[in-house]
């Protein structure tokens, strides 16, 4: 095992990274630090990772399990994106207070909203456990012994497909309540047209706060809770960044997929984007129409089509990136190096043989498996029949969901108030076309095809069946029914032919192709021999929803021929964009006042010989999916702005980083804390922050 680490810590150590390509471990930060000083970088390794002392790792939390949040005062009061909070927004939203509109500013504690199933998680500490694996360690034993006192949580990491193992424990806090989140038309600006997009003018940003117990630990929600005292938080800096500032970027990237072969690319760019592009092209398609023609359906499906939305315009942006630079011709010239290389050694000279032989026999299950994810699974009615056979048993059972399991009857409840029979019977007859279609062989599955027969023939008749005689397509009728006719509904049956891992059916989807276990295990002597073949390489390892910093600098890009995007965006161009007629163009009447009157306050900023507000910037950190929300931080560890999207010519970068053009875009702190202050006259939030300048 040594052997196997040895060459990685020698290349994290003496090799930069190409341009601002990476995402490194907080832990092993101190092998980057002379790179990032050298880039304009004031502190210390430990100032990034410290377990005994306090350190900016302590400011930076995993939000609600999928995007990145921040500290920003002493009393627990966090930053995310707006997106990352629109659910909870969502769901605190109706036609009467409808805050994805309106927007919403608690003027008191008290008026803070709590949120059912959301949680943050701050690392405690990570620790490579490697070598106490190989010694015959268990997984089990280690999380164990990490969290025997109850407070902590725990999780194994692989880096490098094994080669490096890490032990990661966290501290998780489940009272986290919104605070404040600007309308959808400052959050949300430009909607789906803008995203992905640049230039940009999206205030995406949401303020929630952690509560904990009296004694600052983890609590579930109680009305005794009291506001939570991190460790560290941010200090923000109002003095803004220009073109060529060093930016770091701390946060939880989800996937990135740097090291596979190119029959990995080859099945992104050519099969698996195009069928999930065109499934959720007409999914989103009948989600609109819905939308426009009736209100509440407009708020009760807001997060549904914002979820469906963002990855489909992202794998719209990876197949043109992946396309315009070659991605799968130069791993193939890059392959065929390295095969030339391992030849004479016994240990590698077949490795790409047995690395194809395995993908060509994954390839058909796992797309099957995308495919049911993308399509059958999507049925809300069947998702719904689940919860109602549970909830019937276990009240039989005499455990009652609203006595024993609470957060199961309020996510139950959820669900119903944002689901439309009629617009989910639409989309389900959508999906199983699409199944149909897509389904390699041209017949369907045995089960569903008996299912389509026994209820009328057509995938149209059996839809109408199902909606026609369901007890879950109604919440009081689904409550009446007893547990036989609910166990006896249709639905159940259909959910059980998109079933994973059962007789006929593929395994349960992983994170790529490649993380598949048959694929996966011959990736571990790859990453060994790619450090051999090539050392000049700086390797990091792939994100995993694990804590990472990334750095780079301000700095626009080449978009086209005769087209150079710069790096900033100011609120000029937010006017320039109002439509009152388009609801993601319209923005507050209070916004427009404020630019009429350059009435921008302590948050003006003189640029280019005119007063303004800086609105978002682009800058070269490498990020992914999960960064949203990551604070992006100044050379001296200050708040600067708020990481939430990458442009469209940048979404390859989860497969190959290009720095002429890959570009993490944050939005400015100065409009964030202007909109705060000037929009929701939530001064005293800005009262909590603590200001460098």
């Amino acid at each position: 095992m040594k052997r196997i680490l040895l060459p990685i810590l020698a290349i994290l150590l003496w090799f930069p990274a190409l341009a601002d390509e990476g995402m490194w471990l907080p832990g092993l930060i101190a092998s980057r630090i002379d790179d990032m000083r050298a880039k304009g970088f004031h502190l210390s390794a430990e100032a990034i990772y410290s377990i005994n002392q306090a350190s900016m790792k302590d400011a930076v939390v995993l939000f609600d399990g999928g995007c990145t949040g921040e500290l920003v005062s002493s009393e627990g009061l966090l930053l995310t994106n707006h997106h990352c909070g629109y659910d909870a927004i969502q769901r605190h939203s109706s036609l009467e207070h409808d805050y994805l509109t309106d927007g919403f500013w608690a003027r008191t504690r008290e008026e803070e909203l709590p949120n059912e199933n959301l949680n943050v998680r701050f690392l405690v500490r990570m620790e490579e456990i490697t070598d106490r694996l190989a010694a015959g360690e268990t997984a089990e034993a280690i999380i164990a012994e990490a969290t025997a006192d109850g407070r902590y949580k725990a999780s194994i990491e692989q880096m490098y497909y094994g080669n490096q193992q890490f032990l990661f424990v966290y501290e998780q806090f489940d009272d986290v309540r919104l605070v404040g989140t600007p309308p959808s038309s400052i959050g949300k600006f430009g909607g789906d047209t803008d995203n992905w997009i640049w230039p940009r003018h999206t205030g995406d940003f949401s303020v929630f706060r952690i509560y904990a117990d009296r004694e600052n630990r983890p609590a579930p929600y109680s009305p005794d809770n009291v506001p939570y005292r991190p460790r560290r938080h941010f200090k923000i800096s109002t003095r803004g960044v220009g073109e060529g500032d060093f930016t770091m970027i701390y946060g939880f990237p989800g996937n990135t997929q740097q090291y596979v072969l190119s029959d990995a690319v080859a099945y992104v760019e050519e099969r698996s984007d195009p069928m999930k592009i065109d499934l959720r092209t007409r999914r989103l398609g009948i989600i609109a129409e819905a939308q426009e023609a009736d209100p509440a359906t407009r708020i009760r499906y807001a997060a549904k089509y914002a979820n469906i939305a963002n990855a489909w315009k992202k794998w719209q942006g990876e197949v043109l990136g992946l396309r315009r630079l070659g991605t799968i011709e130069k791993k193939r010239a890059y392959e065929r190096d390295f095969a030339r290389w391992a030849a004479d050694k016994p240990e590698y000279a077949h490795l790409l043989d047995s690395m194809r032989a395995a993908y060509a026999a994954a390839e058909r299950d796992y797309y099957v498996a995308e495919l049911m994810y993308e399509t059958g699974r999507t049925i809300d009615l069947c998702r719904l029949a689940a919860l109602n056979l549970e909830r019937s048993r276990a009240a039989a059972a005499g455990k009652s969901w609203s006595e024993t399991a609470p957060e199961k009857e309020s996510a139950y409840r959820a669900q119903y108030a944002d689901f439309d029979p009629e617009v989910d019977r639409r989309l389900a007859e959508c999906v199983l076309s699409g199944f149909a279609e897509y389904y390699p062989g041209g017949t369907l599955p045995a089960d569903l095809q008996a299912e389509i027969d026994r209820h009328g023939g057509t995938i149209a008749a059996y839809v109408d069946y199902l909606y026609d005689h369901s007890p879950s397509v109604s919440q009081a009728a689904a409550e009446a029914a007893d547990t036989t006719a609910l166990r006896e509904d249709a639905a159940l049956r259909l959910l059980g032919c998109f079933a994973f891992g059962t007789p006929g059916h593929p395994a349960p989807l992983v994170r790529n192709l490649s993380n598949v276990p048959s694929v996966e295990r011959w990736y571990r002597p790859y990453m060994k021999a790619l450090m051999e073949f090539d050392p000049g390489r700086a390797f990091f390892p792939d994100a995993n929803l694990t804590l990472r910093v990334a750095y780079g600098a301000v700095e626009g890009y080449r978009y086209a021929d005769g087209v150079y995007h710069k790096p900033l965006t100011t609120i000029e161009g937010v006017i320039a964009k109002d439509d009152p007629a388009i609801y993601d163009y319209n923005v507050p009447q209070r916004l427009r006042e404020l630019c009429a009157a350059q009435d921008y306050g302590r948050w003006a900023a003189e640029i280019d010989g005119r007063t303004t507000v800086p609105v978002c910037f682009l800058a070269t950190n490498h990020t992914t999916g999960g960064n949203s929300g990551s604070p992006v931080l100044n050379g001296r560890g200050e708040l600067v702005g708020i990481n939430f999207d990458r442009t469209w010519l940048s979404t390859m970068s989860d497969i190959e980083f290009d720095p002429d053009v890959c570009r993490n875009i944050a939005v400015d702190i100065r409009y964030v804390l202007l909109v705060i202050d000037r929009i929701g006259g939530a001064g005293h939030l800005i009262d909590e922050m603590e200001f460098a300048d």
